[in-house]
């Protein structure tokens, strides 16, 4: 190692494994851990340290002196500034293969548990193109490039439509292409800057809150239907009117047009008025048979196809016979509990969002399942002795927590509950794994099944079985 403009660089860094969060790790000659961001594993590096820890490096490549066999080369332009898609220069392989590790590394080391069952980890049939819902910000604080900076050419227009930069909330990337969402979502949102641009709107500028286009956000559904939503900051009826009718015009595949005027100093959209400019404000989803009706508001799987295989796996594992009191802890909109309620006698879903209480209750009507009922509050504060008393005793207990998993008075409570199956579904297999070592005293974790469902990202969702002693 050698220091160089008091900057310290670690050079011939071997990158042996993956880390957490995408971060590919590997040691000094003293064994010291580096976290290396921008580098794949296999490859041998030279870095720019970040942050020295007591115990190990943050870092970043700033040259590959010798490429990993597992490296390709990216499909957007934009890779290595945009903060999305940071693997695209990673075999997708390589990528469940290290996302199934993650998942078995934290079960046995977090949760304790030698014997279970992995199936092969359930990757994307779309590596790219594969969410159904973007947002994009409008900003007149355009990123500039280091050859834009450096150039002595005077800088011309700085609005841009696209994301924020990681740790630049206040900078947008301007994006020509993005591979996350299928055509004509790029077409799409290139018209709307373009005619922004053509005829003088103002793009937001975050840090003195003015500035007519705040958001764009782009939803399909499966059947090739579009919704745009656009966000304001204020009301200008000819400009709103002219840059939405625009959209109309030129896209038949847009099937509903809403806006809203936020002037706000957030772009949260959830305690906004939403008004509709054409179509009915909402698409319509399927999923083996079931409907449901999708808003701007609404909370729904971001990747479809692979969402449509996560359920039905949950339903393999729930293994229902018709018979079943199934609850469904951490609903959301009920996307899960009435998939599997066709195969249930009956199905108690608990969420803590109003709204996408509603949305459940909405879409069980929708669906004609009358053997559906939602319940809506605090997890810890619904889910207690007092619930569990006044309720049938569930067969099969299946749980969707949040990142940061339940609380201990949910598994507590799920103890005395003594489903005889458990199905857990995580996007955390860190807190899923320390929520099921708090189970294995009274159940044996038979088998769990990673879920790929965000290719070219570090994140996995994983299915734990669970039966009672």
């Amino acid at each position: 190692m050698r220091k160089k403009k008091k900057n310290l660089i670690l050079e011939n860094i071997r990158l042996l494994s993956a880390g957490a969060k995408g971060v590919s790790v590997g040691k000094t000659d003293d064994g010291k851990t580096v976290l290396v961001s921008g580098a794949v594993p296999g490859d041998l590096v030279n870095v720019r340290v970040r942050k020295a820890k007591q115990r190990y490096y943050e870092a970043e490549a700033i040259e590959i002196l010798e490429e990993s066999p597992d490296r390709v080369t990216p499909k957007c332009i934009h890779f290595g500034v945009c903060g999305g898609c940071k693997w695209q220069n990673l075999s997708y392989a390589k990528q469940l293969q290290i996302k199934q590790d993650e998942v078995v590394n934290n079960i046995q080391r977090i949760g304790g548990f030698d014997e279970f069952a992995t199936v092969p980890i359930l990757g994307s049939d779309r590596q790219y193109f594969y969410r159904n819902k973007m947002e994009f910000s409008f900003s007149n604080a355009r990123w500039l490039t280091a050859d834009e900076i450096l150039s002595a050419d005077e800088i011309g227009n700085r609005d841009a439509l696209g994301f924020h930069i990681p740790g630049q909330w206040s900078k947008i990337l301007d994006l020509k292409e993005c591979w996350l969402q299928e055509d004509p979502s790029n077409a799409i949102r290139l018209a709307v800057r373009n005619f922004a641009i053509e005829n003088g709107y103002t793009f937001f500028d975050v840090r003195n809150q003015e500035g007519l286009l705040r958001t764009l956000m782009l939803r399909q559904n499966s059947a090739g239907e579009w919704m745009v939503m656009l966000q304001f900051h204020h009301e200008n009826q000819a400009k709103r009117e002219a840059i939405l009718q625009m959209l109309a015009d030129n896209f038949p595949q847009i099937k509903t047009i809403v806006y809203a005027i936020n002037p706000k100093g957030n772009d949260s959209i959830y305690d906004l008025d939403i008004k509709t400019f054409s179509g009915d404000g909402y698409l319509y989803e399927e999923m083996d048979g079931l409907k449901f009706k999708i808003g701007p508001k609404s909370f729904f799987q971001t990747n479809y196809r692979q969402a449509l295989e996560l359920y039905r796996k949950t339903m393999e594992f729930a293994g229902l016979t018709g018979g079943e009191v199934v609850y469904d802890l951490y609903t959301g909109t009920g996307t899960i509990a009435q998939y599997v309620a066709r195969n249930a006698k009956q199905v108690i879903g608990i969420e803590a969002v109003p709204e996408a209480i509603a949305a459940a209750k909405e879409h069980a009507v929708l669906n004609g399942l009358t053997n559906c009922t939602f319940y809506c509050g605090d997890m810890k504060e619904v889910f207690t002795a007092e619930f569990l008393a006044t309720h049938p005793r569930a067969d099969v207990l299946i749980t969707d927590p949040p990142r940061d998993g339940m609380h201990a008075k949910v598994v507590e409570q799920i103890l005395r509950l003594a489903p005889e199956k458990i199905v857990y579904v995580s996007c955390n297999s860190a807190t899923q794994a320390r929520d099921l070592a708090l189970l294995k005293e009274d159940y044996t974790l038979v088998k769990i099944l990673p879920v790929d469902m965000f290719p070219q990202t570090h994140h996995v969702e994983n299915i734990a079985l669970l039966l009672r002693k």
